[in-house]
């Protein structure tokens, strides 16, 4: 079966899993009082527009380039993740904000009730986390995604301890602290993603090591200096990068062979997908790797 097809597959079933955890919590949690069942709720409703909403950029991410988008659509699932871990903060924030409220006016809970309910929505919420946890390892969209039934897992599972404390302790504010605890912690989860994709779409430069590239670039025979370099990221796994890289005078039809030895460094050793080398002779050897001039032409 096609990527896609399985990509396609775990979506749909994510999102009928989880339709019917919310459907599920949103009852419990207004039949027992549970703040920590209506959050999770939430959370859930949450993810499961924003599968949804996943499943559609990783479909307009699949098509290949046009005159207009030359890189293809691959920052749609940036986007994508981007608006749902931004989402899922706004969402932690109300809820730690109902949480407070909650601490400071208690109210009545039912533990059996939310037990039985935290129970269900745990195993349904850990299924749906395993069917994406493979694809969350190199997509930052399906990661956040990912992220969104995880933090509802840890969730559930911390409303069952709570549950058990308030059935037999009458601990009626651990519903709301665990709220919070949960809140906190997808916060802290979703901040990497957030800073990763806006890096992104900013086009900072990605993680590579610069002075050993010249250095390996220096070595290829004919190659004498490289400077004005640029380097970007389309998605967290297509790098574009583009050098000036001066040699020795030659015919064209000897610059070929160098071309093809730079993309082969570049592709293989750095993992870069796209490579854009301008030739020149003595224009700029003595320039900076990095240009700090605006005019880099």
């Amino acid at each position: 079966m096609k990527e896609d097809s399985l990509s396609g597959l775990r979506f749909l079933e994510v999102t009928v899993l989880n339709s019917l955890i919310t459907i599920l919590e949103f009852v419990g949690g207004l039949l027992s009082g549970s703040l920590s069942l209506l959050s999770d709720a939430v959370h859930n409703l949450g993810d499961s527009l924003s599968i949804i909403f996943s499943y559609a950029a990783h479909l307009l991410s699949r098509r290949k380039q046009t005159h207009t988008n030359t890189y293809g659509f691959k920052r749609a699932e940036i986007l994508s993740a981007l608006f749902n871990s931004i989402f899922l903060v706004l969402i932690s924030v109300f809820l730690m904000v109902e949480a407070l409220s909650r601490i400071q006016h208690p109210e009545r809970v039912h533990g059996g009730l939310m037990f039985v309910v935290a129970v269900i929505s745990t195993i349904a919420n850990l299924g749906s986390t395993l069917l994406l946890h493979r694809g969350s390892q190199h997509n930052l969209n399906m990661k956040a995604t990912y992220l969104h039934l995880l933090s509802d897992t840890l969730s559930s599972l911390g409303i069952i301890v709570g549950a058990l404390l308030i059935q037999l302790y009458h601990w009626t504010i651990i519903d709301p602290l665990i709220t919070l605890v949960v809140s906190f912690y997808i916060l802290w989860e979703c901040w990497p993603v957030i800073r990763r994709t806006i890096s992104i779409l900013m086009e900072a430069a990605p993680r590579l090591d610069y002075p050993a590239i010249k250095h390996d670039l220096l070595l290829i025979d004919g190659v004498y200096s490289v400077h004005h370099v640029h380097a970007l990221m389309v998605d967290e796994n297509s790098i574009v990068f583009s050098a000036h890289v001066n040699l020795r005078d030659m015919p064209l039809s000897s610059v070929q062979p160098i071309y093809d030895q730079i993309n082969q460094l570049l592709k293989s050793k750095y993992q870069i997908k796209h490579v854009t080398i301008q030739p020149e002779t003595t224009r700029g050897a003595d320039e900076a790797l990095f240009s700090d001039t605006d005019q880099d032409v």
